[in-house]
């Protein structure tokens, strides 16, 4: 009989009830549960009295894309990544894009089993720079995500959390050690618009940003999806932007990037691109070095120019990089400014592409 990896494995943050459940303590959801029963991400679950995690070594499918795609400008720009994520997650985002597997109750959809080693060995072959956990939260997969990111860190390869940053202090704090860079979330900058739309708070994603910035060495960059009507006022961007400058400071990249209708929210129109230019303009003038339009064919908006002197550092035509004025040590050109960020001495030539990778494949051509 073949021996299979153990894809249900313990984990270390909960406690016991004095009513006989046990509570999850990984995110502030903070699910309560009796034996048999799952949480609201639904790969974290009680079994055996403890808490364990049901979607180890297991993925909904695995892709190499640009790290731009992440989206990261700063962080190794040009270079391809390993990009991957299992199922379900710990808000319930009313816009999710990615509904198909964050929003998942079927385990069985994910029929690609890969350990971490594997992955690392497979980034390293295809020459990915770097490891993506994304197209659901690492948060639920956390372990997972972990485990992965220390293989790779043996073989040289980067590891970036893409997530909503709701979770814990205990378990962000371990989470984190094993990260390179993190693109995370603010779904938007209102109280009412996490509990009406996301099923949470703001406040515990502030705090993971107030975290990542000034407890840790992860290069970190902010992602807005604006939605037309609920969270793209100019007096909402206004409030966030100056909270990112006040409390994370200017070189902190932040991407305002185009909602299309999707999962419970097909009845909003896609964002204009005028209400990107108004957001990144918002946030310029604010003070902030990098803001950037995403998810439109926007060059100007989606390139870096130096804050100093005006000049363009790093042009993008979508995902394509162009014009590269940075030195071997980062810094610009003309006037020796260096840019934020980390920045090999030359940019990746990954481009576009996207190239979905089938693991079993991939292992046996490594193997």
């Amino acid at each position: 009989m073949e021996n299979r990896p153990e894809t249900v494995i313990p984990t270390r943050y909960w406690h016991a009830l004095a009513d006989g459940k046990i509570q999850c303590d990984v995110c502030p959801r903070a699910c309560k549960l009796n034996e048999g029963q799952r949480g609201l991400c639904f790969v974290r679950g009680r079994e055996a009295d403890q808490i364990k995690l049901f979607s180890y070594g297991r993925s909904s499918g695995f892709c190499v894309d640009p790290v731009e795609k992440k989206p990261l400008n700063h962080f190794l720009p040009g270079t391809s990544v390993l990009s991957f994520g299992t199922a379900g997650c710990n808000l319930a985002c009313k816009f999710c894009q990615n509904w198909d597997m964050s929003k998942s109750r079927e385990m069985d959809r994910l029929m690609d089993l890969a350990m971490p080693e594997t992955l690392a060995q497979t980034a390293r072959a295809l020459g990915c720079a770097g490891m993506a956990y994304t197209y659901n939260d690492p948060v639920v997969f956390m372990e997972y995500a972990m485990d992965a990111a220390d293989a790779g860190h043996e073989l040289g390869i980067q590891s970036i959390a893409v997530t909503a940053g709701y979770i814990c202090e205990q378990p962000r704090h371990e989470f984190y050690q094993h990260m390179d860079a993190a693109n995370v979330d603010l779904k938007g900058f209102t109280e009412e618009f996490y509990r009406k739309i996301c099923g949470g708070h703001l406040q515990p994603v502030l705090d993971t940003l107030l975290y990542l910035k000034h407890e840790t060495k992860v290069w970190l960059e902010i992602t807005t999806l604006l939605i037309p009507g609920a969270n793209d006022s100019e007096n909402e961007i206004e409030g966030l932007t100056q909270w990112v400058m006040e409390n994370l400071g200017p070189d902190v990249p932040v991407h305002f990037t185009a909602f299309h209708p999707d999962w419970k929210m097909r009845d909003k129109p896609p964002t204009s691109p005028r209400t990107l230019t108004m957001a990144r303009d918002i946030g310029i003038k604010n003070g902030l070095h990098y803001c950037y339009t995403g998810n439109v064919h926007d060059r100007k908006g989606g390139s870096t120019y130096c804050r100093q002197c005006g000049t363009l550092l790093i042009e993008r035509d979508w995902y394509e990089l162009g014009k590269w004025q940075l030195t071997g040590s980062g810094k610009c050109r003309q006037c020796g400014t260096a840019l934020a960020g980390i920045f090999n001495e030359k940019p990746g030539d990954w481009g576009r592409r996207r190239m979905p990778v089938q693991i079993r494949a991939a292992e046996s051509a490594i193997n």
